[in-house]
């Protein structure tokens, strides 16, 4: 607990991640009443609602790189204030926008979607030493194990005591205001030893965009894949078992053990490498569909959620030393994107298992997803250098002094969800 009690006594700190986790729980429910408001205000079918989900989730994945290149050029308190004003309007016009308009602008939505998530890792990536990191991004990727814990079911039970439109504008009340509060705290996204945003010259894109870091994004976006498809496989399992109701305390104990996970493996003394642990995570998905109830379903979900965390925070942590200091918000952004896609594609990859075979093929195609992703992420990481491991961060004078900083060298490791 000592890494935990250090990165939460950084200056700042604690209040980021404070208002980080209102916007972030607000953004991660937005696709949940923008469903229960198509369907239950417009009376228009799930089909419908899912086009809405899309044009937004498209809209994430197309912007997140947008605005961390614009972060990187003009600093975040512009891009924040922007993108507040965006959300502010969109969701003050949801409850009075009929269906195609709503499409459209979900889609502007998603595109000028407050970057709550991105904009927390790279300020952990400024604030914290080496030696800090690790623990730091455990953390985050706790909270955002947390804000899907919290914010869908919260929407749920709100909608079923008011109105959609009402709930819509709260939701954005939220995003709203976590992104004024992050705007407010302006947290460093450099370092002590790093060039202000829009000082330095950027360098080239094939420069750090090389094979060491698409192996990072295809690991995060093969992980999001995994458990956007876990989701599904866990309701086809028990919708064939006749025990749907059991859905909702499978996917709580699916959050919980993944955020036992994260802060166990945040205070560890040593990391295992991301294709290892993703690797490990898709080994633990293929079983659990021979659960025969919703009891074994918990229990078999266990394993596996202890290790989504991990995965998810190791992430995140690569792509923060990958990413030199004047391209990280575009780093990050192109993360969050790859995060995104995975989610949208997971949930129709299973799907398609499960109609082509049995219920517990949804858990075999997720498992299957992971494991794809960590060989690929593997052979990918190999290329530049036999023998270096996935991750290591340029030899810049700004990781240099990171590491003089008190961190010594850190393991091979690397989203949140």
């Amino acid at each position: 607990m000592t890494g935990y009690r250090q990165v939460l006594a950084v200056p700042g700190m604690a209040s980021l991640l404070g208002v980080s986790l209102l916007a972030r729980a607000a953004i991660t429910a937005d696709v949940m009443v923008l469903t229960l408001y198509v369907v239950l205000k417009l009376d228009l079918s799930y089909a419908a609602a899912g086009g809405v989900a899309a044009a937004l989730t498209t809209g994430l994945a197309l912007g997140g790189p947008l605005l961390g290149r614009m972060i990187d050029r003009r600093g975040l308190r512009a891009v924040m204030l922007v993108t507040v004003a965006a959300q502010a309007a969109f969701w003050l016009a949801v409850p009075v926008l009929p269906y195609g308009p709503l499409l459209a602008a979900a889609l502007a939505a998603g595109l000028l979607m407050v970057p709550a998530q991105p904009v927390t890792r790279q300020a952990i990536a400024a604030m914290t030493t080496e030696g800090q990191r690790r623990p730091a991004f455990a953390l985050e990727s706790v909270q955002g194990e947390l804000s899907y814990i919290v914010g869908p079911p919260l929407v749920i039970l709100c909608v079923a005591q008011t109105s959609p439109g009402a709930v819509a504008w709260g939701v954005g009340a939220a995003i709203v205001a976590g992104g004024l509060g992050i705007a407010l705290l302006d947290p460093p996204l450099r370092g002590a030893d790093e060039a202000a945003a829009g000082t330095e010259e950027r360098p080239r894109r094939r420069a750090w965009l090389g094979p060491r870091m698409i192996a990072v994004l295809v690991m995060a976006f093969g992980t999001t894949m995994l458990l956007g498809g876990t989701d599904l496989a866990i309701v086809a399992v028990l919708e064939d078992a006749g025990q749907v109701s059991w859905a909702a305390g499978v996917v709580a104990v699916y959050g919980v053990t993944s955020v036992v996970g994260g802060l166990v493996y945040g205070g560890l003394s040593r990391t295992l490498p991301t294709w290892l642990l993703l690797a490990l995570l898709g080994l633990a998905t293929l079983p659990a569909g021979l659960a025969p109830d919703g009891p074994w379903l918990c229990a078999a979900v266990a394993v596996p959620g202890l290790l989504v965390a991990p995965t998810l925070s190791t992430v995140a942590d690569a792509v923060s030393r990958l990413a030199p200091a004047g391209v990280r918000g575009e780093a990050t952004g192109l993360q969050s994107s790859a995060l995104a896609a995975g989610f949208a594609l997971g949930t129709p990859f299973v799907g398609a298992a499960v109609d082509l075979s049995v219920p517990a093929g949804g858990f075999v195609a997720a498992g299957a997803a992971g494991l794809a992703a960590a060989v690929t992420g593997r052979l990918l990481s190999r290329r530049p250098r036999a023998g270096t491991p996935l991750g290591d961060a340029p030899r810049t004078a700004g990781s240099r002094a990171a590491g003089s900083r008190g961190g010594g060298s850190r393991g091979a490791s690397e989203v949140s969800r």
